[in-house]
Protein backbone atom coordinates (compact mmCIF):
# COMPACT_ATOMS: atom_id res chain seq x y z
CA UNK A 1 0.00 0.00 0.00
CA UNK A 2 1.45 3.36 -1.09
CA UNK A 3 1.93 5.82 1.74
CA UNK A 4 0.27 9.19 1.16
CA UNK A 5 2.42 12.28 1.56
CA UNK A 6 0.81 15.04 3.57
CA UNK A 7 0.95 18.35 1.74
CA UNK A 8 1.57 21.55 3.72
CA UNK A 9 -1.55 23.67 4.31
CA UNK A 10 -2.20 26.34 1.71
CA UNK A 11 -1.07 29.80 2.71
CA UNK A 12 -3.75 32.42 3.24
CA UNK A 13 -1.69 35.07 1.52
CA UNK A 14 -2.50 37.63 -1.14
CA UNK A 15 0.31 37.07 -3.63
CA UNK A 16 -0.18 40.47 -5.27
CA UNK A 17 0.10 42.28 -1.93
CA UNK A 18 3.19 40.23 -1.03
CA UNK A 19 4.89 40.95 -4.35
CA UNK A 20 4.11 44.66 -4.06
CA UNK A 21 5.66 44.76 -0.59
CA UNK A 22 8.82 43.05 -1.84
CA UNK A 23 8.98 45.37 -4.85
CA UNK A 24 8.72 48.40 -2.57
CA UNK A 25 11.64 47.10 -0.50
CA UNK A 26 13.89 46.64 -3.52
CA UNK A 27 12.70 49.82 -5.20
CA UNK A 28 14.25 51.58 -2.21
CA UNK A 29 17.48 49.60 -2.64
CA UNK A 30 17.58 50.72 -6.28
CA UNK A 31 16.71 54.38 -5.73
CA UNK A 32 18.51 55.09 -2.46
CA UNK A 33 20.99 52.31 -1.67
CA UNK A 34 22.79 54.37 0.99
CA UNK A 35 19.78 54.84 3.27
CA UNK A 36 20.44 51.68 5.30
CA UNK A 37 18.47 48.44 5.43
CA UNK A 38 18.15 45.42 7.70
CA UNK A 39 20.58 43.70 5.30
CA UNK A 40 23.95 44.76 3.91
CA UNK A 41 24.22 46.12 0.38
CA UNK A 42 26.76 47.27 -2.19
CA UNK A 43 30.52 47.09 -1.86
CA UNK A 44 30.42 46.19 1.84
CA UNK A 45 28.23 43.17 1.12
CA UNK A 46 30.34 42.04 -1.85
CA UNK A 47 33.42 42.02 0.38
CA UNK A 48 31.60 40.20 3.20
CA UNK A 49 30.62 37.51 0.69
CA UNK A 50 34.23 37.26 -0.46
CA UNK A 51 33.86 38.26 -4.08
CA UNK A 52 37.40 38.75 -5.45
CA UNK A 53 38.25 42.42 -5.88
CA UNK A 54 38.91 41.96 -9.60
CA UNK A 55 35.30 40.77 -10.05
CA UNK A 56 33.94 43.66 -8.00
CA UNK A 57 35.99 46.12 -10.08
CA UNK A 58 34.53 44.67 -13.29
CA UNK A 59 30.95 45.61 -12.35
CA UNK A 60 29.47 49.04 -13.23
CA UNK A 61 29.18 51.24 -10.13
CA UNK A 62 25.41 51.64 -10.30
CA UNK A 63 24.96 47.86 -10.33
CA UNK A 64 27.40 47.42 -7.45
CA UNK A 65 25.82 50.02 -5.17
CA UNK A 66 22.41 48.30 -5.23
CA UNK A 67 23.73 44.76 -4.86
CA UNK A 68 21.72 42.79 -2.29
CA UNK A 69 22.41 39.05 -2.00
CA UNK A 70 23.09 36.29 0.49
CA UNK A 71 26.10 34.52 -0.99
CA UNK A 72 28.47 34.14 -3.93
CA UNK A 73 27.19 31.79 -6.66
CA UNK A 74 30.61 31.86 -8.37
CA UNK A 75 32.62 30.79 -5.35
CA UNK A 76 32.88 27.06 -6.10
CA UNK A 77 33.26 27.15 -9.86
CA UNK A 78 33.49 29.87 -12.47
CA UNK A 79 31.29 29.97 -15.53
CA UNK A 80 32.78 28.90 -18.85
CA UNK A 81 33.15 30.96 -22.04
CA UNK A 82 30.22 30.41 -24.40
CA UNK A 83 27.71 29.37 -21.75
CA UNK A 84 24.17 30.74 -21.65
CA UNK A 85 23.14 31.92 -18.19
CA UNK A 86 19.91 33.00 -16.51
CA UNK A 87 20.17 35.19 -13.41
CA UNK A 88 16.88 34.71 -11.54
CA UNK A 89 16.12 37.79 -9.45
CA UNK A 90 18.99 39.78 -10.93
CA UNK A 91 18.27 43.07 -9.17
CA UNK A 92 20.52 45.83 -10.51
CA UNK A 93 22.64 43.23 -12.29
CA UNK A 94 25.71 42.73 -10.07
CA UNK A 95 25.93 38.96 -10.62
CA UNK A 96 24.67 39.28 -14.20
CA UNK A 97 27.60 41.51 -15.18
CA UNK A 98 30.10 39.17 -13.56
CA UNK A 99 28.52 36.24 -15.39
CA UNK A 100 28.55 38.12 -18.71
CA UNK A 101 32.29 38.74 -18.45
CA UNK A 102 32.96 35.11 -17.54
CA UNK A 103 31.02 33.69 -20.53
CA UNK A 104 32.16 36.25 -23.13
CA UNK A 105 32.71 36.65 -25.99
CA UNK A 106 30.25 34.03 -27.24
CA UNK A 107 28.10 33.44 -24.15
CA UNK A 108 24.91 35.21 -23.18
CA UNK A 109 23.21 36.23 -19.92
CA UNK A 110 19.54 36.95 -19.29
CA UNK A 111 18.72 38.71 -16.02
CA UNK A 112 15.13 38.48 -14.77
CA UNK A 113 13.62 40.60 -12.01
CA UNK A 114 10.16 41.78 -10.94
CA UNK A 115 11.21 45.25 -9.73
CA UNK A 116 11.16 47.81 -12.58
CA UNK A 117 13.49 50.23 -10.77
CA UNK A 118 16.14 47.54 -10.40
CA UNK A 119 15.80 46.58 -14.06
CA UNK A 120 16.11 50.20 -15.21
CA UNK A 121 19.31 50.49 -13.22
CA UNK A 122 20.68 47.26 -14.70
CA UNK A 123 19.81 48.29 -18.26
CA UNK A 124 21.39 51.72 -17.85
CA UNK A 125 24.52 50.11 -16.43
CA UNK A 126 24.70 47.72 -19.40
CA UNK A 127 24.35 50.58 -21.86
CA UNK A 128 26.96 52.70 -20.13
CA UNK A 129 29.44 49.82 -19.94
CA UNK A 130 28.89 48.77 -23.54
CA UNK A 131 28.20 45.14 -22.60
CA UNK A 132 26.20 43.53 -25.40
CA UNK A 133 25.91 39.94 -24.14
CA UNK A 134 23.60 40.66 -21.21
CA UNK A 135 19.87 41.46 -21.39
CA UNK A 136 17.40 42.23 -18.63
CA UNK A 137 13.72 41.24 -18.61
CA UNK A 138 10.76 41.92 -16.33
CA UNK A 139 9.31 38.71 -14.89
CA UNK A 140 8.57 36.51 -11.92
CA UNK A 141 10.56 33.50 -10.76
CA UNK A 142 7.41 31.38 -11.13
CA UNK A 143 7.01 32.51 -14.77
CA UNK A 144 10.48 33.04 -16.20
CA UNK A 145 10.46 34.78 -19.62
CA UNK A 146 13.05 32.36 -21.01
CA UNK A 147 12.70 29.60 -23.62
CA UNK A 148 12.68 25.92 -22.70
CA UNK A 149 16.13 24.28 -22.42
CA UNK A 150 17.89 27.58 -23.14
CA UNK A 151 20.30 27.87 -20.22
CA UNK A 152 23.49 25.99 -19.47
CA UNK A 153 23.46 27.55 -16.00
CA UNK A 154 20.93 29.32 -13.77
CA UNK A 155 22.30 31.51 -10.99
CA UNK A 156 20.28 33.07 -8.19
CA UNK A 157 21.30 35.02 -5.11
CA UNK A 158 18.96 35.42 -2.15
CA UNK A 159 15.78 35.13 -4.21
CA UNK A 160 14.24 31.69 -3.72
CA UNK A 161 13.32 32.55 -0.11
CA UNK A 162 11.18 35.43 -1.43
CA UNK A 163 9.12 33.33 -3.84
CA UNK A 164 5.70 32.34 -2.44
CA UNK A 165 5.40 29.25 -4.66
CA UNK A 166 8.76 27.51 -4.46
CA UNK A 167 7.55 24.39 -6.26
CA UNK A 168 6.52 26.48 -9.26
CA UNK A 169 9.84 28.30 -9.17
CA UNK A 170 11.83 25.06 -9.15
CA UNK A 171 9.74 23.75 -12.06
CA UNK A 172 10.64 26.90 -14.00
CA UNK A 173 14.33 26.42 -13.28
CA UNK A 174 14.08 22.85 -14.53
CA UNK A 175 12.22 24.02 -17.64
CA UNK A 176 14.75 26.65 -18.74
CA UNK A 177 17.82 24.53 -17.99
CA UNK A 178 19.23 22.28 -20.69
CA UNK A 179 19.48 18.58 -19.83
CA UNK A 180 22.56 18.30 -17.64
CA UNK A 181 22.48 22.03 -16.89
CA UNK A 182 23.68 23.48 -13.63
CA UNK A 183 21.92 25.48 -10.91
CA UNK A 184 24.13 27.75 -8.81
CA UNK A 185 22.27 29.56 -6.08
CA UNK A 186 22.87 31.15 -2.72
CA UNK A 187 20.06 31.66 -0.24
CA UNK A 188 18.90 31.80 3.36
CA UNK A 189 18.55 28.57 5.32
CA UNK A 190 16.80 28.21 8.66
CA UNK A 191 17.53 25.53 11.24
CA UNK A 192 13.94 25.21 12.43
CA UNK A 193 10.68 25.05 10.43
CA UNK A 194 8.95 28.40 10.05
CA UNK A 195 5.51 28.29 11.72
CA UNK A 196 2.62 28.34 9.28
CA UNK A 197 1.18 31.51 10.86
CA UNK A 198 4.51 33.31 10.37
CA UNK A 199 4.49 32.49 6.65
CA UNK A 200 1.28 34.51 6.36
CA UNK A 201 2.84 37.67 7.86
CA UNK A 202 3.96 39.83 4.94
CA UNK A 203 6.16 41.98 7.18
CA UNK A 204 8.24 38.89 7.97
CA UNK A 205 8.82 38.24 4.27
CA UNK A 206 10.28 41.70 3.73
CA UNK A 207 11.86 42.42 7.09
Amino acid sequence: MKEEIALPPKLNLDITVLRDAIKDEYKAVASDPQQGFHFHTGLKLARILEYPQELIDSVPERALESFAGTGNPFRMEKLKPGEKVVDMGCGAGFDSFIAARMVSPDGQVIGVDMTPEMLNKARNAAEESGMSNVDFHLGYAEELPVSDNWADVVISNGVLNLTPDKSATLRQLNRVLKPGGCLKFADIMVEKPVPHEAKEEIDLWTG
